[in-house]
């Protein structure tokens, strides 16, 4: 009997993308924008960093388990604290999902290409990974409704979608649902979910309170918390108390609690954010069509580009990392042929749209 498991030694671990330190040494550079990991370009929620600082005091005395953040968050989006739990960002509560509701002969049920933090996930735990294809680069909901089967248990859902930046649409989710047993848990999963709640067609969870569903978002995009690593979610309030069973005792840290409650605060901080990412959505999709490359509209923060193969995605990936920009291909995800591209701050965008234009040259095809 093998010490490791065949489900693990043939697993590819998570692989987050090239820092700008990195790139700068490899290529010789001394600028490089980094535009690869859906990061927020204008920083942290100064609320957030100051709760972190004034934590800071208190760092010899255990943390609550994210108590203090939970009922914030219970009382901001009118719910009890035994409905929110809170982890070490999402997919800190992804994890404990998987290890508290999967046996060994069920099996999960998403869409190709899904968030390769999902993928790693749930296929280290050993069941049963089905999938279905995109239909236009979105969730293909009825066909993952007619693939449905008695050892279904956990549906995954990202609602804005990583990496297409597409979504479902409420009327999309409400006739789909209409196929899920009760037996069978969705998770949907709303990390980018700041960034659509303008668009009416976009099916807010908080509006969806279902007793099989679990929401999960994060403070890492928004509001610029991806160091502090601090996720929450939403669910009835038997799925948390079971989740509660096998999380960490003292997840998350003191200070990425603080964080995420200075973060709830600073509504101007959001409020800029949101406007910068529109208007550096408009810039990147306008300018990449000019170029003639095709870009996926997305109601995220960043954008999805297709490419003719996947030899021609690497070269333009590599070519832009010449060029001092770092952008992701989207291979470990399994779409070989497209790259992601995140927003940036709007001299970011046009120094990027100056590279692509470079390595779109008639010299460089």
């Amino acid at each position: 009997m093998p010490l490791v498991p065949p489900y693990i030694a043939s697993l590819q671990p998570y692989q987050a993308g090239r820092s700008i330190e990195e790139v700068k040494r490899t290529y010789g550079l001394t600028k490089v924008i980094k535009l690869a990991s859906n990061e927020n370009p204008l920083g942290a929620s100064p609320l957030a960093i100051e709760a972190m600082r004034r934590a800071m005091d208190r760092l010899n005395i255990y943390p609550t388990g994210g108590l203090k953040l939970r009922e914030r968050l219970a009382e901001q989006f009118e719910l009890k604290p035994e409905n929110v739990i809170a982890g070490s960002g999402s997919e800190g509560i992804m994890s404990n999902i998987i290890r508290t509701f999967l046996c060994d002969e069920d099996e999960v049920l998403t869409t190709e290409s899904a968030f390769i933090g999902f993928q790693v996930l749930a296929k280290g735990r050993g069941v049963a990974y089905r999938t279905v294809p995109y239909r236009g680069w979105a969730y293909d909901l009825p066909a993952l409704a007619a693939g449905i089967t008695e050892r279904t248990k956990i549906i995954y859902l990202a609602n804005p979608n990583n990496p297409t930046g597409t979504i479902f649409t409420r009327a999309e989710f409400d006739a789909f649902y209409q196929h899920v047993p009760e037996r069978v848990l969705i998770i949907l999963d709303e990390a980018y979910c700041e960034y659509a709640k303008d668009n009416p067609r976009y099916p807010d969870s908080m509006h969806y309170r279902y007793d099989n569903v679990i929401t999960l978002r994060t403070f890492s995009k928004a509001y610029g918390l991806a160091g502090a690593r601090i996720g929450y979610g939403f669910a009835h309030e038997d799925l948390i108390a079971n989740l509660l069973k096998v999380k960490l005792p003292f997840e998350p840290g003191a200070m990425a609690e603080a964080a995420g409650i200075g973060a709830l605060q600073d509504k101007e901080f959001l409020h800029r954010t949101l406007e910068a990412n529109a208007r550096g959505l408009r810039t990147i999709f306008q300018g990449l069509r000019a170029l003639g490359v095709q870009v996926i509209p997305s109601d995220a923060n960043f954008v999805m580009t297709v490419w003719e193969s996947e030899s021609e995605a690497r070269r333009v990936t590599e070519e832009l990392l010449g060029e001092g920009v770092i952008v992701r291909p989207l291979g470990a995800f399994g779409i070989p042929n497209a790259v992601r591209i995140s927003t940036g701050t709007e001299p970011e965008n046009l120094e990027f749209l100056d590279a692509m234009e470079k390595v779109m040259s008639p010299a460089k095809v």
